[in-house]
């Protein structure tokens, strides 16, 4: 059959459907012959060969605007904050931006977290559980289930994205810690970076801590220092300040009409705690009642405004039975401490106030912003935290919680020497359990206890002056971070697609709050059920009673078939201190039967108390392998410690080829990690230099050349040859400094047996990022008067790491 009677053939059928064959000759010739031509794009306009016998129709290619009156959101998250801390809920620290958005809108009392950082955030991101989005607790412990990957399903869209799909400009200031470990790194995959989940901005760090006077930054998808020093007054609230008022300001100057989302999420509560010193200096004297104290004076104001009922009991500070109990969450009691270890202790408190008051004098910069160009009255402010009071630092609190991490033990004494400067850029602080426990109060246990709400029942103020008529009013309706999603959707008139980018959606686990906006104080919630599962402990809450399973995370006690629950009404019991099981086993087993229906709707077996050490001893996938041999080059990015050469417990060279072209050449050829802990290779005084800054501990490890540098070609480097093992872990061995093949330094030496930092600090070529190693240069001390043309790194033998040191690091980052 030629191809003229194929066209014939066509022509005919379609004439019996009422087409010409002139429709087939061309595209454009269809198009003039249909007045308006829609196809599977939604175009409605007018296609002819001519435009000028065109019709355009932009409604197919303009990008959707949201409903008319739509509201701004701003959404403020610290970390680390249990209800007994703030001001509005009748706290000691001062939160005046806090109040002043609580009394023009609503305090919750029974809003609640997954009792840890990564999985509540994914929880505000989504609107889903945290096992339906793979984040069963932190990134960094990620393991091969469905529940706990790390990685956000298809099936579980963002909220940002759908807010940028229906008109909103979206930014991300701040914490990130939703990105997996192996990703924070410039070339890794960006897929779960925040511009690729539907923010439009992002100013922050994405790891779960960094330092707050010398930050590891990101902006949008590339890693930048930060712009100024402490020594110029920076911190890092401030600087998110400033960045979230620009972001704001740029998109006002081009599209004032169009809403904004932005979530502000920054470095307080958690460690380390940064405060300025004046104020730090607020507080001064105020915590020296001790933590004790504290606890029942703050449930006293508690009542007195309403936050808890008046017949409200309160939990002991160690509540745990003694076989369940983790010794590095013991609270010891306040009598029992000495003078010193009490003055420590109080300053302690005082550091964590000032930071929390002075990022909120920041937030209050914004809000002054957002009044002062007319868009505070339709604009959502939510102020929140997520998970409780971190009890990570151990009884007896650190001014280096890098200690703590590798297993070394503080020293009172050494720790004493940095009282007048805790909290500033010389120390890395962290509170005993003690203030945990009583920033906690009145509930039991504090951060990764999710079976407690200690762990999970945080502070949240909405304030919405436009859409709130109720003013200064308490709520205390039960609900979840889960519940976010569903309540902005609602409030911006927009619903969750069941389908999106092709894939079927998960349905929102949570309940809007916005009938609570405006009902009474006590009206029913109207959420039903629950459940908490974190790092072994679980719970679940249904209808106002609650079932707790006692267990501690980390604990490694499995056997958890022989869990004992217990059950609270906590309707009537605030503070889980009244335990009900032996007077309603069949509630109790009601509850636990629903616990295991919750699990397997979300995904949350199996349960995962193994402790630190075997967790973080889980095989994960990598996109780069270890090696023996690593080159680095200058000109390029930290990079961050996860995915640098681990030198830990090796033996290891650092060999730097180097052309040398003026006399006075200095700087920095290596460095790894900070002031408080790191090591480094440089020029200083035309000598070599190598320094192990051993956790900060004075004085530094230095190994320095007698014999001077001059104009050259040079291979320099050094050797560490491990002996043996100290007490704490530490690598003990012996260090040899060379210039070409000579020795010109030798000594003994001890490393670290864990990483020098959680977040930031990474390893750099030819500068020092953020905060030197060494007190011998200054940051960024940069290389200058020759040529760096390549670092290499060698690393032989099995590696010994102290995986449970390793592994509380990493807890830390919650």
């Amino acid at each position: 059959m030629n191809k003229n009677s194929i066209i014939c053939k066509i022509a005919t059928c379609l004439l019996l459907v009422g087409l010409s064959f002139s429709s087939l000759t061309s595209c454009e010739q269809g198009k003039k012959d249909n007045p308006t031509s829609e196809n599977s794009d939604g175009f409605k306009g007018k296609i002819a060969l001519d435009i000028r016998d065109s019709e355009s129709d932009w409604s197919a290619f303009t990008p959707k605007s949201a409903p008319e009156g739509a509201p701004n959101i701003l959404f403020v998250l610290y970390d680390d904050t249990g209800l007994g801390a703030w001001s509005p809920y009748g706290g000691r620290i001062n939160m005046p931006t806090m109040e002043r958005l609580a009394e023009n809108g609503l305090t919750y009392t029974q809003w609640h977290t997954t009792a840890l950082c990564s999985p509540t955030r994914s929880t505000i991101l989504t609107g889903r559980n945290h096992h339906l989005n793979g984040m069963a607790s932190i990134t960094e412990t990620a393991d091969g289930f469905p529940g706990s990957n790390g990685r956000v399903p298809d099936d579980c869209a963002p909220f940002a994205q759908i807010l940028r799909d229906n008109g909103w400009s979206t930014f991300w200031i701040g914490k990130n810690h939703n990105v997996p470990e192996q990703d924070v790194a410039p070339g890794g995959s960006r897929s779960e970076w925040p511009t690729q989940i539907g923010f439009d901005r992002f100013y922050g760090f994405l790891g779960g801590e960094t330092n707050n006077w010398y930050p590891d930054l990101v902006m949008d998808n590339h890693f930048i220092e930060p712009p100024a020093t402490p020594e110029e007054g920076y911190h890092l609230s401030k600087d998110l300040a400033d960045q979230a008022i620009t972001m704001l300001r740029n998109k006002n100057a081009t599209n004032p009409s169009k809403p904004f989302y932005m979530w502000f999420n920054p470095g307080a509560n958690h460690a380390p705690h940064h405060s300025p010193a004046e104020y730090t200096a607020k507080y001064k004297g105020k915590f020296d009642d001790g933590y004790d104290a504290y606890r029942n004076w703050v449930v006293t104001r508690m009542k007195e405004k309403g936050i808890l009922p008046e017949d409200t009991g309160m939990a002991d500070f160690n509540p745990m039975p003694e076989d369940m109990a983790n010794p590095a969450d013991f609270v010891r009691p306040w009598e029992e401490l000495n003078a010193d270890e009490k003055r420590l202790f109080s300053r302690m408190a005082e550091v964590y106030a000032g930071f929390s008051e002075y990022t909120d004098a920041q937030v209050g910069r914004i809000i002054d912003y957002l009044e002062q160009t007319g868009q505070l009255e339709n604009t959502i402010v939510l102020y929140a935290a997520d998970n409780g009071a971190s009890g990570e630092g151990s009884p007896n609190g650190s001014v280096n919680e890098n200690k703590f991490f590798n297993g070394y033990p503080d020293s009172l004494e050494e720790n004493l020497k940095y009282m007048d400067v805790l909290g500033g850029p010389d120390t890395y602080n962290h509170f005993p359990t003690g203030w945990a426990a009583a920033f906690s109060a009145p509930f039991k246990m504090f951060k990764r206890y999710s079976q407690y709400a200690g762990g999970t029942n945080d502070p949240l103020v909405i304030s919405w002056p436009k859409g709130i008529k109720a003013k200064g009013e308490i709520r205390h309706q039960y609900h979840h971070s889960t519940d976010i999603v569903p309540t902005l959707l609602e409030a911006c008139g927009i619903e969750m697609p069941q389908v999106y980018n092709g894939v079927k959606q998960t349905p929102l686990s949570g309940v809007s709050m916005v009938y609570s906006f405006d009902s009474e104080p006590n009206a029913p919630t109207q959420k039903e059920v629950q459940y908490y599962c974190m790092l072994g402990t679980r719970g679940i809450w249904k209808d106002g009673w609650k079932a707790a399973a006692v267990h501690s995370p980390l604990s490694g006690k499995s056997n958890f078939d022989a869990d004992v629950w217990e059950l609270y009404h906590v309707a009537e019991d605030r503070s889980e201190t009244n335990n009900l099981a032996k007077e309603h086993p069949e509630k109790l087993q009601e509850l636990i039967d629903e616990w295991f229906k919750q699990a397997e709707i979300n995904k949350v077996l199996p349960l995962d108390d193994r402790s630190a050490a075997e967790i973080l001893g889980t095989e994960r996938p990598s996109q780069e392998k270890p090696k023996d041999r690593y080159i680095y080059y200058p000109n390029t990015a930290p990079v961050p410690e996860g995915v640098a050469v681990n030198v830990r417990g090796r033996n290891y060279k650092i060999l730097a080829n180097v052309e040398i072209t003026n006399a006075n050449a200095e700087g920095v050829l290596f460095a790894h990690g900070s002031r408080f802990g790191g090591h480094s290779l440089f020029i200083k005084d035309k000598k070599l230099y190598y320094v192990y800054n051993f956790l900060g501990i004075k004085p530094e490890q230095v190994f320095a050349s007698k014999v001077t540098l001059k104009p050259g070609k040079y291979t320099l480097g050094m050797e560490f040859i491990k002996d043996k093992h100290g007490e704490y872990g530490e690598s003990l061995g012996n260090t040899k400094l060379y210039i070409n093949e000579t020795v010109v330094a030798e000594g003994p030496m001890k490393t670290q047996p864990a990483k020098f930092t959680l977040s930031g600090d990474g390893l750099c070529i030819g500068y020092d990022s953020g905060d030197a190693v060494s007190e011998l240069y200054e940051s960024p001390g940069e290389f200058e008067g020759g040529t760096i043309q390549g670092v290499g790194v060698t690393v032989e033998g099995t590696p010994y790491m102290d995986l449970e040191a390793e592994a509380k690091r990493l807890m830390m980052s919650q």
